[in-house]
């Protein structure tokens, strides 16, 4: 069996991770697959591994504007999987407007589906492309054979916008094992009679809301509580404007708030290495790969109680209202207040990390796109 795979707008963050950790993790031979081709652009192919069974394809349209990119998955696409004898195309995200079929799409954005996320954009481009993501993404998802969805949550919240999807599998992603490999070994009587250190990994957007966690942060030093907190991932536009008018008013001499600008994924363990303890303050996720890799560090975690964010980390954190400043800054009080608890709840997390790994990722899969190819071709014989 050949498949082919449309990873043409795999362009970062958990779109990008997860091509890398499944084709890594892939023994094609297990699921009776001879060829897997994947189209995309030089800066996802040269990050995927070389295997003998692996043909990376690199059209000139994936380098150039969106526009040319679009033209390309609408009118070539379908051609080139026709040409590689691929006998199913798996769409790595729900902004495909190809016409192959049969084909599964994975579904990884939920902005555009969760109510009240897309008035938090100003009127303007920003906001108009959630609008038109949001169509695209319903016509995708209808026109697929079948649909991998990351969380029950999403899954929920998505088929109330496209109808029921007869044809769908609930498969997360996995986490690096960098992540696993970090070693807490401080002692939390230690670290909170000193500088408690935070860190929250995420770029800054409306609905990531790294200005209420930098308020908390100062009602918890207004409290005598010495906290600091680094924001790794940067930002533009409103959001960051936002952000930094926060900082200004909360931290005017730079004491206890850190921002870095984006930061390669294999130095993130590093830094969550040298932190005491993870914040994630998001209000929108369809399944929170860096709320994993905090989980299988092993650091104590206070997090947003929306979205999906219960179902992954369950009972292995402390959460809190994400746009609500005492919120937060009580639920990471309540952390450093029981030590006991807190070493807890981070073993906790770790051992709920534990299910998420990319080679049972890779194999839930395939195994799925496998099987939907396979009742296709039964499909046909019938008819």
């Amino acid at each position: 069996m050949i498949i082919g795979i449309d990873a043409s707008r795999n362009r970062s963050g958990g779109t990008f991770a997860h091509m890398v950790g499944i084709i890594s993790e892939l023994n094609p031979s297990h699921h009776g697959i001879s060829e897997i081709h994947v189209w995309s652009h030089k800066n996802l192919l040269n990050e995927l591994p070389h295997r003998p069974w692996l043909i990376k394809h690199n059209p000139t349209y994936l380098e150039q504007n969106i526009f040319m990119q679009l033209f390309w998955q609408r009118f070539i696409f379908k051609r080139e999987l026709v040409k590689n004898k691929c006998m199913l195309v798996f769409n790595t995200t729900a902004s495909s407007i190809g016409r192959f079929k049969p084909n599964v799409t994975l579904s990884q954005d939920m902005l555009p589906f969760e109510p009240g996320e897309m008035e938090r954009y100003r009127f303007g481009l920003g906001r108009l492309r959630l609008f038109f993501l949001k169509i695209l993404y319903i016509r995708a998802l209808k026109f697929s054979s079948a649909v991998i969805f990351l969380t029950k949550y999403a899954s929920r919240m998505i088929q109330k916008s496209t109808g029921p999807i007869n044809e769908s599998q609930i498969i997360p992603h996995g986490v690096n094992d960098s992540f696993r490999n970090i070693k807490i070994n401080r002692e939390w009587e230690e670290i909170i009679s000193n500088e408690i250190k935070c860190v929250y990994v995420s770029s800054a957007a409306p609905y990531k809301h790294q200005w209420h966690v930098v308020n908390a942060i100062k009602i918890l030093r207004d409290e005598g509580i010495p906290a600091s907190i680094t924001l790794v991932g940067g930002g533009s536009g409103y959001s960051q404007k936002r952000l930094e008018k926060e900082i200004q008013l909360s931290d005017p001499t730079g004491t206890f708030v850190t921002q870095y600008s984006f930061i390669h994924i294999d130095n993130i363990p590093r830094v969550l290495s040298e932190s005491d303890l993870f914040i994630f303050a998001s209000s929108c996720e369809n399944l929170p790969v860096t709320l994993l890799e905090a989980m299988a560090t092993g650091l104590p975690i206070a997090c947003s109680d929306r979205g999906p964010m219960p179902e992954v980390l369950k009972d292995g954190g402390v959460y809190f209202d994400p746009e609500n400043p005492d919120s937060i800054a009580n639920a990471i009080e309540n952390l450093l207040v029981h030590p006991e608890k807190c070493q807890q709840l981070a073993a906790r997390a770790r051992e709920l990390a534990s299910q998420y790994s990319w080679r049972r990722c890779a194999k839930e899969t395939f195994s799925f796109i496998v099987q939907t190819a396979l009742q296709a071709r039964e499909a046909v014989k019938i008819h």
